[in-house]
């Protein structure tokens, strides 16, 4: 396996150049991350029922030095010794967080008979340990609620570390989540899951040794947990702003905040302890209106609309602020301050990009030119460490003029291996782009190499010259790079470009975990992006479905390709009536069982022409989560 590079003297430069530009030098964020703190676990390092490791932190011990290594941007390097900062903190009265057991912050509040738990993470593991840690330190209580903040996976992913089988079946434990919870989570991390999941490997650094050339920080947290994810649907939603709950004796106000940094977001605000929760709506650096993992554009308008109203609603009562990510800020001239400059970062960007688009720029040329304003350029927590000011003005643009930049010789741009076959041609061979690549690559050029190169290997892919070239010049733009996701990506594609993996290591569906937990209506919702629609062709199949564990019935129907599901109506005509438990039909389409197998066992009951059932599973796809990325 070949290894990564030094860093290059063009790379050191542009390290020197950037921290003439980096805001004054500050220990805030260093007490503030290390503010109430109680205790730790060694190294974090939290092991699956198997004894493996799903999280551990001493693959870090090399961020323990002062100096920058050359291969690291100096602005990240800062960045990712704050989120080197694990354990148990103290809030503020009843409120704890453990940080850096994971991607995200899991918060505990100690209500009247128990622990009112926020955001259980990615992993059962990972959030059982926080659970465990604090009960070691304040009291071996039981779970009394979970709120989850939002419909990204590390904030409901390791429910089921903090909820047993037997807390669950007794249904007296809230769940609480903002409207539209549940139908977000599936859209994200079920629909699109292989190849959101497969580009996560990517920008969350996940297949990149730990290092001063490989992973050091996603910026957002330190990396991404390796356990089990489960999904809970909530009980209780959230569903109007100022909207109150009492949860074992903790009163709690809510504010709805959809389309910010989740289509189903909320913050909310502890008035018996003055207490305000941002969600991951404002966190220590810029995040994502688009994140490079693939998720819908967010709505950098409406997030710092509501970033002002939390203001309004909550700014001056807060004595603490504190989020599902990072660490907390107290005081409310500090939170008010911090909550302003967040407001405006977002809006700022958002509105320069429109200024700008309206002036004929295209997204290209607007994230050349668009920079923060000094009063926010001050500050570390605007800086670039997730999302960068780059890639969410293209966001912004694409929210309101989509992908095409208005220019005709981009609507119908040649495929990838075409345009470089005939790019290679018009270079008068690989030899020849080859040595210009080379020729730009010892000149620190490293973003023109990256794309002329890319070319060259999509043209031939067994070229190693041009495979490793193209990894040498993505490296550098790794080692440069500000944000943890992009150091990911680039370095992630020279890593797979110098060692091709062999093809086909597996198939899944996405999400396999989480769809087991799915109410039946999102369960069927999620079966039409797997149908092969070639391969369906002109077929024509009718399904009666019956539920005997939750009394539900469902219509589902194949036609014209398409694969439709109605609620609460049957036909009598179907080609077949299928009755069977939800689980037996999560085995039937995650491929663990046949139909014909779930007969014979009474785990499902046909009347009509069983195998028109199976016909119609032999049209879903099963996914290969390794495709290619960075080649052909």
């Amino acid at each position: 396996m070949q290894g990564p590079k030094d860093a290059t003297h063009a790379t050191c430069q542009a390290h020197a150049h950037l921290r003439e530009k980096l805001p004054p030098a500050s220990d805030e964020d260093f007490k503030n991350s290390t503010r109430g703190f109680i205790a730790t676990i060694p190294d974090a390092r939290i092991v699956n029922a198997a004894g493996h490791a799903v999280w551990d932190m001493s693959g870090f011990a090399f961020e323990d030095e002062e100096a920058t290594p050359d291969t690291v941007n100096p602005s990240l390097w800062r960045q990712a010794k704050l989120n080197k900062i694990h354990g148990l903190f103290k809030v503020t009265e009843r409120i704890y967080q453990v940080r850096n057991f994971d991607l995200s912050n899991i918060t505990f509040i100690e209500g009247d008979k128990g622990y009112v738990i926020i955001d259980p993470l990615i992993s059962s593991e990972t959030a059982r340990a926080g659970l465990d840690l604090m009960r070691a330190h304040r009291g071996d209580k039981p779970v009394t609620g979970v709120i989850y903040t939002h419909s990204h996976v590390d904030h409901y992913g390791g429910v089921k570390g903090v909820l047993t089988d037997e807390d669950l079946a007794r249904g007296d434990i809230p769940i609480i989540a903002p409207d539209g919870f549940l139908k977000e989570a599936v859209s994200e991390n079920v629909l699109a899951g292989v190849a959101m999941g497969r580009r996560a490997t990517y920008m969350y650094g996940a297949l990149l040794p730990r290092g001063p050339k490989g992973h050091v920080d996603a910026g957002l947290g330190k990396t991404v947990s390796m356990g089990q994810v489960s999904l809970v649907p909530p009980t209780v939603l959230i569903k109007e702003t100022m909207e109150k709950l009492v949860v074992d004796g903790v009163e709690i106000i809510f504010q709805m905040t959809p389309d910010t940094e989740a289509p189903a977001e909320m913050n909310f605000y502890f008035p018996q302890m003055k207490a305000l929760c941002m969600a991951e709506n404002c966190s220590c650096h810029m995040h994502n209106i688009y994140t490079p993992r693939g998720a819908q554009v967010r709505d950098a308008k409406s997030w710092s609309y509501y970033i002002n109203e939390a203001i309004e609603l909550f700014g001056a009562k807060s004595d603490v602020l504190f989020a599902s990510h990072h660490w907390p800020r107290w005081g409310s001239d500090v939170a008010i301050d911090f909550l302003k400059k967040q407001r405006d970062m977002y809006k700022y960007v958002h509105d320069q990009t429109l200024r700008f688009a309206n002036h004929g720029l295209t997204p290209t040329e607007i994230a050349e030119e668009i920079a923060l304003p000094p009063t926010l350029a001050e500050e570390w927590y605007t800086r670039g460490y997730y999302g960068t000011l780059n890639h969410n003005a293209k966001a912004v643009y694409q929210r309101y003029l989509g992908w095409f930049d208005g220019n005709p010789a981009n609507l119908h741009k040649l495929p990838p291996v075409e345009a470089g076959k005939r790019y290679v041609e018009l270079a008068g061979g690989s030899d020849k782009l080859l040595a210009h690549a080379r020729a730009a690559y010892d000149k620190g050029d490293y973003r023109w190499v990256a794309e002329i190169g890319n070319h060259l290997v999509f043209a031939d892919p067994a070229n190693a010259d041009a495979r490793h070239l193209q990894a040498d010049a993505l490296e550098q733009l790794g080692y440069q790079a500000e944000s943890g996701p992009w150091r990911g990506f680039y370095l992630t594609a020279a890593m797979e470009l110098r060692n091709p993996r062999a093809p086909a290591m597996g198939q899944g569906i996405g999400g396999a975990g989480q769809i087991r937990e799915l109410p039946v209506e999102q369960l069927l919702d999620s079966l039409s992006v797997r149908l092969n629609g070639p391969k369906a062709g002109a077929a024509y199949i009718v399904l009666n479905f019956e539920f005997t564990d939750t009394r539900e019935k469902y219509l589902v129907t194949l036609e014209n390709a398409v694969l439709h599901h109605f609620k609460d109506k049957q036909d009598a005509k179907a080609d077949a009536t299928v009755s069977l438990s939800r689980l037996s039909f999560v085995q039937l389409v995650l491929g663990e069982a046949k139909i014909d197998d779930l007969v014979a066992k009474g785990e499902a009951n046909v009347k009509g022409n069983t195998k028109s059932v199976s016909d119609l599973i032999a049209l879903f796809d099963y996914f290969n989560f390794w495709f290619e990325i960075v080649m052909p």
